[in-house]
């Protein structure tokens, strides 16, 4: 099957991450037009869509390289995703020391999510040498720019006051950020909060939309966190948090 495409659904940015939801061939074909002709969006969103598959034949190593020529023409995300790619293997061998270049190169233009991402290394040592400072300082820069994973660890240095002074007050206020801004991780530390000073009822919803959003490894996790506890209501959900463990265990 063909499509024919007006030049301007081909071009608009809005009209195809619409299209992407509705009709992800179409979108595929229009943003493969799009890619071709030289616009740098549209080769952005080529190397996401080859890689997750939506709409086209997942193919990492293509991926890979509209990334790279997107990245190349400044593209800031797709600088990002490539240093992605080389952290976890995805179209090539992984190597975290090549991806922290590419955040780096991110991070200094001002990206959020490479700010995280350079962070994440940072904080763990890999690719880099452990920094916490300097992580600490780039969630801080991600958190203030409205990225709600970074308030969530940045939260967490504060809350364990983990190379600067602890301030459960600041913790708290990014915790809520965060859960707020949609982070399920930071929606499971805001409900911790709210546990601790009795407000069940308050935690038990921020629970169910962690367990409504969180990816595997997080269920896993929270399962065994949530299995101590006391309260029937909380009991209640970590019997659904392992349930839903078991579920994705079970798909993957």
């Amino acid at each position: 099957m063909s499509f024919q495409l007006r030049r301007e659904e081909v071009l608009d940015a809005s009209g195809l991450a619409a299209m992407l939801e509705e009709s992800p061939a179409r979108a595929a074909q229009a943003i493969l037009l799009a890619a071709g002709e030289g616009e740098v969006e549209a080769q952005a969103l080529l190397g996401q869509i080859l890689l997750d598959g939506h709409g086209i034949a997942q193919d990492q190593p293509l991926a890979l390289r509209w990334f790279g020529i997107a990245a190349g023409r400044g593209h800031l995300m797709a600088r990002n995703m490539l240093g992605r790619c080389h952290e976890h293997g995805w179209g090539c061998t992984a190597d975290a020391t090549i991806a922290a270049q590419h955040y780096r190169i991110a991070t200094d233009a001002g990206l959020d999510w490479a700010m995280y991402n350079f962070a994440n290394l940072l904080a763990t040592g890999r690719g880099v040498a452990v920094d916490h400072l300097q992580a600490l300082a780039l969630y801080r820069r991600a958190a203030e720019l409205g990225h709600a994973k970074s308030m969530n660890l940045l939260g967490r240095y504060l809350e364990e006051g983990q190379v600067c002074p602890a301030d459960p007050v600041a913790a708290r206020d990014w915790y809520r950020r965060s859960a707020e801004g949609g982070d399920f991780r930071g929606q499971f530390s805001f409900a911790a909060v709210l546990a601790d000073e009795g407000r069940i009822d308050e935690a038990v919803i921020w629970l169910e939309k962690a367990l409504a959003g969180g990816n595997l490894n997080f269920l896993r996790v929270a399962s065994e966190a949530l299995s101590s506890a006391t309260d029937p209501r909380i009991q209640a959900l970590a019997s659904r948090y392992q349930l839903r463990t078991d579920e994705l265990s079970s798909n993957a």
